[in-house]
């Protein structure tokens, strides 16, 4: 199956650019193009899509403004001639950066990379497995990009409109929501277990009742998540 996609770019060129790299690689549906924010969300509001190559610059609202504004969460690939949107790259938790002008090889990598972390979604044959990289997550704290072994993680908690990641010897605390947070850890080890929680359930000592123990902290199970929880978990 083809994962679909929108291209939001307001230079014609550009997007035409993109459309020809996606035919090429025969991996990726373009349902449409738009070339503005607005545009783009009012086509999101009835339609999803797996992912959108996502201009920042563009006439009226920027690209992470789109973002700030979306109802569920696609994959997201940045293109961009300008570096210095990076570090709010990382912060929104995008899944590539693509520097303008950029080659047909490295817009394949940034689709590897999407697929290999999708479940259900093939890897193109001939693609590189995931690299190493992928067991670490850099996240913006302490005004720099901290990188953070996925291993190390106890659990995240929300703090309204910040995310505390706490591991055995430290917490980070990076501007972001719990939401942007699902699409980079749920998985093997993450499962939510609360609307402010996030645990990595390898790193669990014991329950007791609707709390959670974790390394001196205490968690609490929502009752939605319960069930998802005892299924996730190896009971004998």
């Amino acid at each position: 199956m083809k994962t679909t996609c929108i291209i939001v770019e307001d230079i014609q060129i550009a997007a035409d650019f993109l459309r020809k790299f996606c035919e090429k690689s025969e991996l990726i549906e373009v349902k449409g193009h738009f070339l503005n924010a607005e545009d783009a969300l009012e086509f999101l509001d009835e339609n999803k899509v797996d992912l959108i190559f996502l201009d920042i610059e563009m006439p009226g609202a920027s690209g992470f403004e789109l973002l700030d504004r979306l109802t569920y969460s696609p994959r997201i690939v940045l293109t961009t001639s300008k570096t210095e949107y990076a570090f709010d790259a990382f912060q929104y938790n995008v899944n590539d950066y693509l520097k303008k002008p950029f080659t047909y090889k490295r817009f394949m990598e940034a689709i590897q990379k999407i697929q290999a972390a999708t479940p259900g979604q093939a890897i193109p044959s001939g693609a590189a497995p995931p690299s190493a990289d992928m067991e670490f997550l850099f996240i913006k704290a302490e005004d720099k990009l901290i990188k953070i072994k996925k291993d190390d993680i106890l659990f995240l908690e929300s703090m309204r409109d910040y995310v505390k990641f706490v591991t055995a010897g430290k917490s980070y605390i990076t501007y972001s929501t719990l939401k942007n947070m699902e699409e980079k850890l749920i998985g093997q080890n993450f499962l939510k277990v609360h609307r402010s929680y996030i645990v990595n359930i390898t790193k669990i000592e014991d329950i007791r009742g609707n709390t959670i123990y974790v390394q001196g902290s205490q968690i609490p199970v929502g009752k939605a998540h319960k069930d998802e929880l005892v299924g996730r978990l190896n009971i004998l």
